[in-house]
């Protein structure tokens, strides 16, 4: 459980996460619901989230459905992150099957600390506030032919306060849902080179319980390339370099952003990554990290370097662990 936090900074965090920081997209439309742009995994924040035209485990559920197209063994995975403004978690199981394809059910809960509350006057503690989104996932995904990935997941997405004591006003939960649906092409046969595109987060507005507010949940557009070479000789034989670019945005893409990352693999066992993502949100900027494979067993570890919980000291941190059977 996070520590509690000030009335002022608690308030200030889920306003901007739901929609009091909304950004304008016309006339009287806003975006709300923006905890659903929070990076998930240590391998996609390492590469500078980098990631639309990957082919990978986990998850790629909350970046390209499609990347799970051909995975072969069940994964079992936990995601976490912490940083000054949150802490979050996870969790993903995914089945391949040879018949129907891979099947993958998820839920990635963000925990953005409790509240007091207090009798107004008199400052005495009444009761407590505890701020979190709840993303439930179900997502499914089928290669076409020898070159083709597609994939979709199913979100049902909730803003919750979860108020004990003496609640009074305290706000209410927020519901809503939405689609991701990627494709991914590999061009080996022309080189070595593979392309993807994924809408996230496509879906009715956002409304809080018994409020006429309705926000847009932020729909985003993403469209990628990656390069792999593979083709070293003597002692570096077994080693791998993957480049990858990817940029953003809503649909209209009147202001993208950019994203960049680079893999250095040794027999697909050790991996260290760098990457650069260059876009208006705390997850922008310059990170790092490393990923080790143990037959069974897959670690991932990132950090971001900027932005402002790297400016408060406590920089956003991401580790993943999953499990192949």
């Amino acid at each position: 459980m996070r520590p509690r936090r000030s009335s002022a900074r608690l308030a200030l965090i889920a306003g901007a996460i739901l929609s009091c920081a909304a950004t304008p997209l016309a006339a009287q439309d806003t975006e709300g619901a923006l905890f659903l742009l929070v990076p998930v995994g240590a391998r996609a924040v390492s590469l500078g989230q980098a990631v639309v035209a990957n082919v990978g485990g986990s998850e790629s559920i909350w970046w390209n459905p499609a990347g799970l197209a051909r995975a072969e063994r069940r994964e079992a995975a936990i995601h976490h992150s912490d940083s000054f403004i949150l802490q979050g978690d996870a969790v993903a199981l995914v089945i391949p099957s040879a018949l129907l394809g891979v099947i993958s059910a998820s839920v990635n809960i963000l925990n953005f600390g409790e509240q007091d509350l207090t009798e107004a006057g008199s400052g005495v503690k009444v009761g407590e506030v505890l701020v979190r989104s709840f993303v439930y996932g179900g997502t499914y995904a089928t290669p076409i032919g020898d070159h083709i990935n597609a994939g979709i997941t199913y979100k049902l997405v909730q803003f919750r306060f979860d108020c004990s004591g003496a609640c009074g006003d305290a706000p209410a939960t927020a519901t809503t849902s939405g689609i991701d649906i990627g494709a991914q092409y590999d061009l080996r046969r022309f080189a070595p080179l593979a392309v993807g595109a994924v809408l996230r987060n496509l879906g009715p507005s956002l409304q809080v319980n018994d409020t006429e507010q309705r926000d847009q949940i932020p729909t985003r557009l993403h469209v990628g390339v990656q390069y792999r070479y593979t083709g070293f000789d003597g002692d570096l034989r077994g080693a791998a370099v993957n480049v990858s670019a990817e940029v953003a945005d809503a649909i209209r893409f009147a202001s993208p952003s950019s994203y960049f990352g680079v893999d250095l693999s040794w027999h697909e066992r050790v991996h260290l990554r760098a990457g650069y993502a260059n876009e208006a949100s705390e997850a922008s900027g310059l990170s790092m990290g490393l990923g080790i494979s143990l037959g069974s067993l897959v670690l991932d570890v990132a950090r971001i370097f900027e932005g402002f919980s790297a400016d408060a000291g406590q920089a956003p941190t991401y580790l993943s662990l999953r499990y192949l059977f």
